[in-house]
């Protein structure tokens, strides 16, 4: 099988931290490459490194046994190299198909954008892959699965010879994910080299050829994916044997805390009534649109209910803004860390301590050395690779950038903390962590809302599990009833309460 890029003894340090120490790997045309490791563990930066992201600090970059420099992404397109990012960077004020099409628009004879011509490639493009997508949409308008569709549409649209798939199966449901697939096994029929960055062990297996592992910005090991099993990958992932797994609790749910009645907001969920009890973990399941996120984004005062009621401890409350639910002790870890969890101006510190800042004033004066105090004990207690509370968020992982969100809902000591899609993105290792984590706030007397797309991560961490449908509770299952195919059942609209 032919080589096409070949990236050799690449060191790359970022803020005092060594992100690459001179790794070697090669990409080969035809072939589905999947590189794994653990959150920090450098896999990002590798490839930003080969899509002209970052320019490395050593080493070098050989396309058919040839040295090339690659300084920026144009250098990578024109050397057939494109990339789909974990971290979506979308235009918001642009349409679908001006997203597509950005720095390539088609003009016409006077040299004005040719709008009709732009949506007809983009729409032909978008059903060539078996998508649904209206290529006059604004992006602003559509949700971090719809997003994530449109950067594969136009990564794709570049034709490329290399094509890198960061996280790209993050944000969308089993269909697209399924469509996905197919996509890629047809790139390679064709002789693309297909890198694909993934932290779901069941989907590695499913799509490569071989398989390089990274930990701490080193290589460890490229093998075929035959070699390798589950058990076998974690242990190289992690440098030891995969000894942790799921500890199912036992329920020890106390009164009712959240009560939620008849809630409806037009168009995106109507009638959904639950409730949740102290010390329990509430799972929301659901397929892509089915009102999931804006269901909790409501009880956050996020968007306003057209009626119903929400109680807490049996008293009814109205939350109208994020500052009225924070108030009453509501937390939520929201779907998008970079576009609602973060700011990305600022030092890792002042993310993590933003919403807790009365915590440590007095008389209006921030008093630094509590806050600071507090700020490095949430760091080491999180795991959160990181020189220093200083270093800008922006330089961490994906990864190490989610636990700084989930970090600063929880230095505000909340009595109820919603997650939603908290493991987006997170590896094998950080993902126990998490679960870890919430079993402790549970254990502390706090209870957890938790949405999320992968159903045995629901069904292994939750007491219940509400299913929405199209926007409407279709169902509830807890103990033996707890399992995929009655969430799947009730997720599509067969099932019901």
């Amino acid at each position: 099988m032919d080589s096409f890029l070949s990236m050799v003894d690449i060191s790359k340090h970022f803020q005092g931290i060594q992100a690459l120490s001179g790794v070697s790997v090669e990409f080969r045309k035809g072939e589905i490459h999947v590189v794994m490791g653990e959150n920090g563990a450098g896999k990002s930066t590798l490839m930003k490194v080969a899509a002209g992201l970052h320019r490395p600090d050593g080493g070098r970059l050989l396309i058919r046994g040839e040295a090339v420099a690659i300084p920026g992404p144009e250098a990578a397109i024109g050397h057939g190299i494109s990339m789909i990012h974990q971290e979506l960077m979308p235009v918001p004020q642009l349409t679908v198909a001006q997203n597509i099409f950005l720095g390539r628009e088609r003009v016409n004879r006077l040299g004005l954008l040719d709008r009709r011509a732009l949506d007809e490639d983009a729409r032909r493009l978008i059903r060539s892959i078996g998508l649904d997508l209206d290529p006059r949409a604004r992006m602003g308008d559509l949700s971090v699965a719809q997003v994530q569709l449109v950067e594969i549409v136009k990564a794709v649209s570049f034709e490329s010879e290399m094509l890198i798939m960061d996280e790209p199966t993050s944000a969308i449901s089993d269909k697209e994910i399924g469509k996905l697939y197919d996509l890629i096994f047809e790139l390679k029929r064709k002789g693309v080299a297909i890198v694909f960055i993934s932290h779901k062990l069941d989907e590695v297996f499913k799509v490569a050829d071989r398989i390089t592992v990274l930990r701490d910005g080193r290589h460890i090991a490229t093998r075929p994916a035959a070699e390798l099993d589950q058990p076998a990958l974690i242990a190289l992932m992690i440098g030891r044997e995969a000894t942790h797994a799921v500890r199912k609790r036992e329920s020890a749910a106390g009164g009712t805390l959240l009560e939620v009645e008849h809630l409806t907001r037009a168009g995106l969920f109507e009638d959904v009534s639950f409730r949740l009890r102290e010390r329990e973990i509430l799972g929301i399941a659901g397929l892509m649109g089915a009102g999931r996120t804006e269901l909790v984004e409501t009880i956050f005062g996020l968007r306003r209910a057209d009626s119903g009621r929400i109680l807490l401890r049996g008293r009814e409350v109205s939350i109208r803004h994020p500052a009225d639910a924070c108030a009453r002790g509501i937390a939520l870890v929201p779907e998008d860390r970079k576009l609602q969890g973060l700011n990305l101006k600022a030092s890792t510190g002042m993310n993590l301590s933003i919403c807790s800042l009365g915590r440590f004033s007095l008389g209006g004066v921030l008093l630094s050395r509590p806050e600071h105090n507090a700020v490095d004990r949430m760091i080491a207690d999180m795991t959160v690779k990181v020189a220093s509370r200083k270093t800008p968020v922006t330089s961490l992982s994906g990864g190490n950038q989610q636990k700084v969100v989930i970090a600063k809902w929880l230095m505000t000591e909340p009595d109820l903390l919603i997650l939603d899609e908290p493991t987006r993105g997170i590896d094998v290792g950080a993902k126990f962590e998490i679960y870890e984590l919430i079993g402790k706030m549970v254990e502390q007397g706090k209870s957890v809302i938790m949405v999320s797309s992968e159903l045995q991560e629901l069904i292994d961490v939750c007491d219940r599990v509400i299913v929405l449908c199209e926007g409407r509770l279709t169902g509830e299952l807890e103990g033996p009833a707890l399992e995929q195919s009655a969430i799947m059942r009730c997720a599509t609209g067969i099932g019901n309460v």
